[in-house]
């Protein structure tokens, strides 16, 4: 017997997502399990037990009986009614949603009904007495692409693939020698080859593809490549309005109206399994990402959180990944994946997910000699040279720690260095506390001058007030003078001006700010006040 709860109704909206489900009004957070599923029959006393999801497939969401009707459904202690949508909120029907306890939801436009049956089904099943393993759907074992390819492959009786909205190759059948070159080429690569997908795009197939629900067919000869001999036909996995993928079929002949019925059933089968492991992927996501967060910030479930991670009593190093300024959000959860399978190819119990905006992982130490935190900054570095096309990532490594307290200290130390890649103020792409702790130090003395509100004094304020009055420049000549060391050549060279005229500029920064520059304490603090309460 599965130890997993039945779904409550907010797992079943958060599992299928906006892509199937809204919710127009209702509380989804109802202790408890949803114990059945009932099609509602306007024509039929319906059957419902307690704790019921009942879809009311029959029911016109416009005609008026929507308030009466989530009444009749409290008082059988209904979870949840889903009308097809749009559903307008009234006054009226809110009322009853507030009466009856009832949730409402609706199924958007272009889904089905036997889509969302099947699924919310499949969830339900998973604590049943007697299944074990994975839940099946329409047959199949829930998710096992590879299992619906072949199943398809043997419906249309030629070989398959099923493939995403980028061209890549998610899943394959046999039979794949049938074919031609090219679509070897593409099963082993796992992806349709560039030319073949630019080919495509150029005579308009992707745009017919996902425009109709019909198959599209692509003749050898229309693609103009020898490799390809054997004709192609397409068609669009979607799940309501939205297109999750396709499904491409080796197979010459007339596309009649049987191979068509054929190609949009097997459309809907795939499309479930791949909502399936979709929400399943999702799921996981969230799940891993609030575990690791919760270790993350070490209070009362960090110990627990690290066990559920598979991490306890381990010495782990924390490493934190981010991404250069320009970058959109979206690219976080990229470099999130892209991490992930990186380190775990090398470190398989390894934890990653995105919290807040970083991304953080979980290395544990894996053998006892050597240095935990060098070999997670080769890990690292390997991990940013591979990225470098895509994402502009930078990497922080902090010490290795035995437990929640050093896990939190690890994660406070990967901050610091992060911000200090992430404000420019280095051209490292992977680095530890040591290689930027002064730069860190600087940073936030900065954030407690500005807290206080600490201004100039002395010396600089007396040179800020005069350079203002008089645009003379003799704070940026003292601070160029200060960072070359006194070299005289070289601060002249960096503000593109005359060493005498450097000097002569001296000359007033000493008389106008009454600074002794021979003064080693003068000039450390000039250099504190410039580098801190006003930074270039």
């Amino acid at each position: 017997m599965s130890q997993r709860p039945r779904a409550s109704l907010g797992r079943v909206l958060d599992d299928l997502g906006s892509t199937l489900l809204e919710l127009v009004a209702g509380d989804v957070d109802h202790p408890g399990g949803i114990s059945a599923l009932v099609i509602f029959d306007p024509l039929d006393e319906p059957v419902l037990a307690p704790r019921s999801l009942v879809l009311g497939v029959g029911v016109d969401p416009a005609a008026g009986a929507l308030p009466a009707l989530l009444r009749s459904l409290g008082g059988h202690d209904t979870v949840a009614l889903v009308v097809r949508a749009p559903v307008a909120l009234t006054a009226e029907v809110r009322a009853a949603v507030q009466e009856s306890g009832v949730a409402l939801i609706g199924l958007r436009r272009g889904a089905t009904w036997a889509q969302l049956t099947a699924l919310i089904r499949a969830m339900l099943a998973e604590g049943d007495i007697g299944v074990t393993g994975h839940e099946s759907l329409g047959g199949l074992p829930s998710g096992d692409l590879f299992a619906v390819a072949n199943a398809v492959a043997a419906l249309l009786d030629a070989p398959i693939t099923i493939e995403d909205r980028s061209s890549r190759v998610l899943a394959f059948s046999g039979r794949q020698d049938e074919a031609d070159p090219s679509r070897v080429e593409t099963v082993i690569g796992r992806q349709v080859p560039e030319r073949y997908a630019n080919r495509l795009t150029e005579l308009g197939v992707f745009r017919d593809l996902y425009r109709y629900q019909a198959p599209v067919v692509v003749k050898p000869q229309d693609l103009g490549y020898d490799e390809t001999t054997v004709q192609r036909v397409a068609i669009a996995v979607r799940a309501g309005d939205e297109v999750l993928g396709s499904i491409w079929a080796a197979m010459d002949g007339e596309v009649d109206r049987e191979r068509t019925q054929a190609l949009l059933d097997a459309s809907k089968l795939v499309a479930l399994h791949l909502l399936r492991l979709r929400a399943g992927a999702d799921v996981q996501r969230r799940l891993r990402t609030d575990l690791i967060g919760t270790v993350l910030e070490g209070g009362a479930g960090a110990r627990d959180a690290l066990g559920r991670l598979g991490l306890s009593a381990r010495r782990l190093v924390i490493v934190g990944a981010g991404l250069l300024p320009g970058h959109p959000h979206t690219d976080l959860e990229r470099l999130a994946d892209a991490l992930s399978v990186h380190l775990s190819a090398t470190v398989p119990a390894s934890a990653v997910a995105a919290v807040g905006g970083t991304v953080y992982g979980l290395l544990p130490v894996v053998v006892a000699t050597g240095s935990p935190e060098q070999r997670a900054a080769r890990l690292a570095a390997d991990f940013v040279d591979r990225v470098d096309g895509n994402l502009h990532a930078i990497v922080a490594v902090a010490p290795a720690g035995s437990d929640i307290s050093g896990i939190v200290h690890g994660k406070a130390q990967a901050d610091r260095v992060l911000r200090v890649m992430r404000e420019g103020h280095t051209g490292l792409r992977v680095a530890q506390l040591d290689d930027v702790q002064t730069l860190a130090l600087v940073l936030e003395l900065r954030d407690l001058a500005a807290a206080r509100d600490e201004r100039p004094g002395g010396a600089i304020a007396r040179l800020m007030d005069y350079d203002e009055r008089n645009n003379a420049g003799l704070v940026e000549t003292l601070e160029a003078w200060l960072d070359a060391l006194g070299d005289v050549g070289k601060a002249a060279g960096a503000l593109f001006i005359h060493p005498n005229t450097l000097r002569y500029r001296l000359r007033r920064v000493t008389e106008v700010g009454e600074i002794d520059l021979t003064d080693p304490e003068q000039r450390f603090a000039a250099m504190l006040q410039l580098r801190i309460l006003s930074p270039r």
